[in-house]
C-alpha cells in the first residue's frame, strides 16, 4: 500500500494508521449499485476498505443517470455490475471486489452475507430490506440502512451488537404499492449521493471504531430545509430471536407464482403478440414501453380491470420486476382462475436482452 495514498485520512489522530488497516481487513457487502450503493461502494473503495462485495443484476437505464452517477450515457444498456467494477477497479486497484451477478433472495441471502463482517442496504424496496434484515439477525451481522423518498432520507444501523433490528422500527412490512419507490414517486438526483454518503460513513465508523454508530436512532435529513433530526426506538428482544427467513417476502405471500424468464418471453413475442400490462407510472412508460403493450400504473389497476382480458394469458410488466408482482397478487385475488404471468426482471432484463442480440 502507497504510504501517501490515504495520508489524509492517517494524520487523523483519532483514525491513524490503525485505523487504515482495519480498513484493509474489513469485508463490507455492499447491495445495490443504484442511487445508494454507488456513494457507497465509491467512497468505500477509495479509502480503503479491503474486500468489497456487491450485489446488482440490473441495467443502465437513461433515467438512472441523472442520480447514479458512476454511469454515462455510452453505458446505457449495459449491466451496472459490469460497468461498475471496471470503474471502481480503475479507481483503486488495490481493492479486492467480489461481484455478485443476481438479486438477493431467500435462497442466497445468507449464503452471500455470511462471507462478510457487515452488509450496506443500498436497496430500493420494502421485501429486500426486511430478507436482508432477517438474514443478518440469523448470521449476526450489522446492517446499515438508508432509504429516499421525495426530497428526504432517513438513515441508520441494525443489528449492532444486539441492538434494534428494522422490525423494531418497522414491525410489519408495508405492501408494495403502499410505499412508492423511486420509479413512482421521483428522488432529487443529489439527494441519494447524500446519504449514500451517509452510509458509507457509518460503515466506516463500524470498522474502525471510530465515533459513535448510528445505532437505535433514526437519522431524518430534509434536503428542501437542510434539516436533520433523530429518533430514538428502542430494541424488541423477540427480533433478535429469528432463526429462519419467510418462504416469501413479496407482499401478499404469493408462493405460487407463475413466472417467465425475459429470454423466454422475447422468443413468445417473436411468436405472436402477448397481451401485455405494464404496471410502471405514465411517464414511465412514455420514456419507454414495448409495442402493444397496455399501460395500467399499479396504483390504478383495481379501477382499470375492464383493460384486461382475463379470458386470455395476462403478462405483467415493470421496471424491475418487483411492482410487476404486486400487480399479480392484487389481480389474483380478484381473478383466481386467470392465467397471470410475471415477467421476471422487467424492462430492464428485456432491454439487456434487446441490446445484447
Amino acid at each position: 500500500m502507497a504510504e501517501n495514498r490515504y495520508i489524509r485520512q492517517t494524520t487523523l489522530p483519532q483514525f491513524g494508521k490503525e485505523g487504515q488497516q482495519k480498513l484493509k481487513s474489513a469485508k463490507v457487502l455492499v447491495v445495490g449499485l443504484g442511487g445508494l450503493g454507488i456513494p457507497v461502494a465509491t467512497y468505500l473503495n477509495a479509502m480503503g476498505v479491503g474486500t468489497l462485495g456487491l450485489v446488482e443484476n440490473d441495467v443502465i437505464a437513461l433515467h438512472n443517470l441523472q442520480r447514479q452517477v458512476l454511469y454515462a450515457e455510452t453505458d446505457v444498456g449495459k449491466q451496472k455490475l459490469t460497468v461498475a467494477i471496471e470503474k471502481l477497479k480503475a479507481q483503486n486497484s488495490e481493492s479486492k471486489l467480489v461481484p455478485f451477478a443476481t438479486f438477493i433472495s431467500v435462497t442466497n441471502a445468507i449464503e452471500i452475507i455470511s462471507q462478510f463482517d457487515l452488509i450496506v442496504d443500498a436497496t430500493d424496496n420494502f421485501a429486500t430490506r426486511y430478507l436482508l434484515n432477517d438474514a443478518c439477525v440469523i448470521a449476526k451481522k450489522p446492517l446499515v440502512y438508508g432509504a429516499l423518498h421525495g426530497f428526504e432520507g432517513q438513515l441508520t444501523v441494525f443489528n449492532y451488537k444486539n441492538g434494534p433490528t428494522l422490525r423494531c422500527l418497522f414491525p410489519s412490512q408495508p405492501k408494495q404499492e403502499e410505499i412508492p419507490s423511486c420509479n413512482e414517486n421521483g428522488v432529487l438526483g443529489i439527494l441519494p449521493s447524500i446519504v449514500g454518503s451517509l452510509q458509507a460513513l457509518e460503515v466506516v465508523k463500524l470498522v474502525t471504531g471510530v465515533g459513535e454508530v448510528l445505532s437505535g436512532k433514526l437519522l431524518l435529513y430534509d434536503g428542501l430545509s437542510q434539516s436533520t433530526q433523530k429518533i430514538g426506538f428502542q430494541v424488541k428482544p423477540e427480533n433478535l430471536e429469528i432463526q429462519k427467513l419467510l418462504i416469501s417476502y413479496q407482499d401478499g405471500g404469493c408462493n405460487t407464482l407463475n413466472s417467465i424468464a425475459s429470454e423466454e418471453f422475447l422468443a413468445l413475442l417473436r411468436e405472436k403478440q402477448p397481451q401485455i400490462i405494464d404496471v410502471r407510472t405514465t411517464s414511465e412508460f412514455k420514456e419507454d414501453h414495448l409495442d402493444r403493450s397496455i399501460n395500467i400504473p399499479l396504483a390504478e389497476i383495481s379501477n382499470n380491470l375492464n383493460k384486461i382480458d382475463f379470458l386470455a394469458p395476462v403478462y405483467l410488466l415493470c421496471q424491475s420486476g418487483k411492482r410487476s408482482i404486486s400487480a399479480y397478487n392484487q389481480l389474483s385475488e380478484l381473478y383466481p382462475e386467470a392465467e397471470l404471468w410475471n415477467i421476471n426482471g422487467g424492462l430492464n432484463q428485456l432491454n439487456l436482452h434487446i441490446f445484447a442480440s
